[in-house]
């Protein structure tokens, strides 16, 4: 991959080339902080449901002594993750001159030089990669895979994001990744089962259509979202609000599964489940919705407080058996376990 070092230059959208903005030295440091994206790393906080999961399965491995490990492994995760969001910036500078918001971002813009943007991607990639084998044998793979996916939704000649659906796919596989990272954190010898793996993803792929849906709806004009991204020239508002039923659907099928097999007792969040997945619709049909930089949604105080409610009963009941719920639904009480040995 060949390291361009020019600026970029926007052709009558005003912003300065490359170098043209005087910087103080705090003040460049923080560009190059801010293209790794902390504000993002509350993505991770995803890696909780695994190690819920885990505890569930598996109560006799956690304790107040698992809390140093399970913070580490956040925060390797962190920095595997803002190697992917680096590459992101880099690759998408070009592109994001056409966005009337991210044009603003520190590489567009020209207050980062993109040799040592490329630099810094490498120097998180490696960091991260060594931190995880840190954490255990699984917990490395599972990193590198993450990596990876990053490789594959970013850089040519795949560039999965340039791909209409397939870019809502490959970067919401990143969800059950989280999964397992949570998981490996602390039960590195077995996994998750499968279903609640796959209802993770499509609920990725919900938060991530979503996403598309309410940047196409800003962007409002067909050509310049297909200028932005090409995946755009394809998408239509009625075409994702389609797909976003999908997602939410194949989600709550497989969740299904995991319930009925595994833990009957979660049955009872399904009413609480259903209806975030409205309140979600509902911020992104908003204008200038939220849900097109999941970084702002914490202003919808709404969503937030009904996602934490959620939350606290999903992980309450995975700790609680109801015996009559069996009997009432006529399910015989799961003794199965985990999908398989690692």
């Amino acid at each position: 991959m060949a390291v361009d070092d020019r600026p970029i230059e926007d052709e009558g959208n005003g912003c300065p080339p490359l170098g043209s903005v005087p910087q103080t030295t705090r003040s460049l440091l923080a560009a190059y902080v801010a293209i790794a994206r902390p504000d993002h790393w509350f993505k991770n906080t995803f890696m909780l449901a695994g190690v819920v999961l885990a505890a569930s399965c598996h109560s006799e491995l956690i304790g107040w002594h698992t809390i140093p490990a399970i913070l580490w492994a956040f925060a390797v995760t962190c920095v595997v993750a803002s190697s992917n969001y680096v590459i992101n910036e880099i690759l998408d500078a070009p592109t994001d001159l056409h966005h009337p918001v991210k044009r603003r971002r520190p590489i567009p813009s020209g207050r980062v030089k993109v040799r040592w943007a490329y630099l810094e991607w490498v120097l998180l990639g490696l960091s991260g990669m060594a931190l995880a084998a840190t954490v255990n044998r699984c917990f490395f793979w599972s990193s590198l895979v993450l990596l990876v996916m990053g490789l594959i939704y970013n850089i040519p000649p795949v560039r999965s994001k340039e791909l209409p659906y397939v870019d809502v796919l490959s970067e919401s596989v990143n969800n059950p990744l989280r999964l397992l990272l949570g998981w490996f954190a602390v039960s590195p010898h077995d996994v998750p089962p499968l279903s609640i793996g796959l209802s993770y993803w499509m609920v990725g792929a919900f938060f991530m259509a979503s996403k598309r849906f309410a940047e196409r709806r800003s962007i409002g004009d067909g050509a310049v979202a297909g200028a932005y991204r090409k995946s755009f020239r394809h998408y239509t508002e009625e075409s994702l609000l389609v797909s976003m039923f999908f997602y939410a659907t194949a989600a709550a099928l497989f969740l299904g599964v995991f319930i009925i097999h595994y833990h009957l007792e979660l049955i009872l969040s399904a009413p609480l489940l259903a209806g975030f997945f409205a309140c979600y619709l509902h911020v992104a049909l908003k204008k200038g919705s939220s849900a097109q930089a999941p970084e702002r949604l914490y202003r919808e105080r709404f969503l937030m407080g009904y996602l934490l409610a959620c939350v606290a009963v999903f992980v309450c009941l995975m700790f609680v058996r109801i015996p009559a719920l069996y009997e009432i639904f006529n399910v015989p009480s799961s003794e199965a376990t985990t999908l398989w040995k690692s």
